[in-house]
């Protein structure tokens, strides 16, 4: 029992006791990153806010984008659907040929 009531007395009079320096200064540098980390998450949060206003007006813009594309892809089918089959024929014919002679210079290099 004596070995117990040593222990107490050792323990109340370590919370009693004064704190050394390394101890203060501990608890002041524990306390700024505290802050710190509230500063942080505070900025989080402004960014994430932030970022989900931006994603909210590229959003809006959704509609006028989906019709600019059908407007695109009207413009892109009516040049295409003008040609007569012996127009395309030719242009194709015109292609094989040039790619002959491109494939008759890379041989000869």
């Amino acid at each position: 029992m004596s070995s117990n009531q040593q222990y107490q007395r050792s323990t109340s009079s370590m919370g009693t006791r004064e704190k050394t320096y390394f101890e203060q200064q501990r608890e002041v540098l524990i306390g700024e990153i505290a802050m710190s980390f509230e500063h942080v998450l505070a900025n989080i949060n402004k960014l994430n806010r932030s970022l989900e206003a931006v994603v909210a007006v590229g959003n809006e813009f959704s509609s006028v984008e989906a019709l600019w594309s059908q407007f695109e892809n009207v413009m892109a089918k009516d040049p295409e659907d003008g040609k007569t089959g012996s127009e395309g024929e030719e242009g194709q014919q015109g292609r094989s040929e040039g790619e002959g002679e491109q494939a008759t210079a890379a041989g000869k290099s």
